[in-house]
């Protein structure tokens, strides 16, 4: 079988790790670029026992360009590449904003240096739906201005579309989707891969099933007084196996693309619907039947109140839809949380 190549920095994170397993499964070549900044280098060799397969790996900092040369030195006929490879925690980035900067900035810097160098064509970037700060109406669409992000994180995304709007602009032949992701949550079915999170978790689900497992003494929940139905912030989740999923249908669409005219199509990934995170914390109870101990605190600088996604471009256009529920996504994140506490 000829399998394109695809390039996936980022390849051994939670999204990257998913999205490897179902480009695979699709035909496609993975070829996992990872420092292990933000990962853990066992997931490769759960990425192989999952697939059957050993996908190529190279240990690469993304924002160096004398790496990016050692890879494609050995490494040729690339056919895309797929750039997760980003710092993410919005807590974090309101700490340490000069991380951010750095790393998620001078990331895509380097990646759209050696596409032009190596002559590759074909980018799929993850964004974020920060980009849209906190929107003046719902649910947000692609055409929606960006807005004010009140995180460094945020504000770096924003950032690499500028650039990457810029370059595909330029003299390039450059055809690229940028995908704007709303939360991924969940992990793999088979309870392999899934979010591993270094530190305390500051996303919501890996909180509740580290809590759930005992790693935590309460829950954290930051604010009640928000402008909801209940209080609490309003998010748009949806499984990682079905983002990752988006991500195939989205090279499979620039792949029937055979014009030579730059571009850059956004699309939002999410379920198209918001889910407090009460909502959320009942559902885990639910589908686990245990009960968590939460502690109601404080609003947490850099959060936004409410969004959720209008998903219509990406179902007409990539013919994306999602297969998996909420209660699915709580349930393959609590299995996989089990069997990494199965492991210690």
């Amino acid at each position: 079988m000829n399998r394109k190549k695809i390039i996936v920095t980022g390849g051994a994170g939670f999204i990257g790790s998913h999205t490897v397993v179902e480009l695979f499964s699709a035909g496609f070549q993975p070829i996992i670029l990872d420092n292990f900044s933000n990962s853990n280098p066992d997931v490769i060799h759960k990425i192989n026992a999952l697939l059957g397969s050993e996908v190529p790996f190279y240990n690469t900092d993304c924002t160096s360009t004398e790496a990016w040369d050692l890879v494609f030195e050995k490494e040729h006929d690339i056919f895309a590449i797929i750039h997760f490879a980003a710092f993410k925690w919005v807590g974090e980035s309101v700490r340490n904003p000069l991380k951010y900067h750095k790393n998620n900035i001078g990331s895509m810097i380097a990646l759209l240096q050696t596409m032009q160098k190596w002559n590759v064509s074909k980018l799929v970037f993850s964004s974020s739906c920060t980009v849209y700060g906190q929107p003046t109406q719902l649910p947000v669409s692609e055409n929606d201005p960006d807005g004010f992000t009140p995180s460094p994180y945020g504000y770096t995304k924003q950032v690499c579309e500028r650039i990457l709007n810029d370059t595909v602009k330029s003299e390039t032949k450059i055809q690229a989707a940028t995908l704007r992701y709303f939360n991924p949550i969940g992990a793999h079915p088979s309870g392999l891969i899934g979010e591993l999170p270094t530190g305390v978790p500051e996303n919501l689900v890996p909180f509740i099933t580290q809590t759930a497992i005992g790693k935590r003494k309460k829950l954290s929940v930051y604010g009640t007084n928000w402008n909801t139905p209940d209080g609490t912030c309003l998010r748009d989740y949806i499984h990682v196996c079905d983002l990752a999923s988006a991500h195939v249908a989205t090279l499979q669409h620039l792949e029937k693309d055979l014009s030579n005219t730059s571009k850059n199509e956004v699309f939002n990934l999410g379920m198209g619907r918001g889910i407090s995170v009460k909502e959320i914390i009942t559902a885990f109870e639910y589908v686990t039947q245990i009960k968590l101990p939460v502690n109601y605190t404080d609003r947490r600088p850099g959060d936004i109140e409410k969004i959720w996604a209008d998903t219509t471009k990406a179902t007409e256009v990539l013919n994306f839809k999602c297969k998996y529920s909420i209660s699915d996504a709580l349930k393959h994140a609590w299995e996989w949380e089990k069997q990494c506490a199965s492991q210690l």
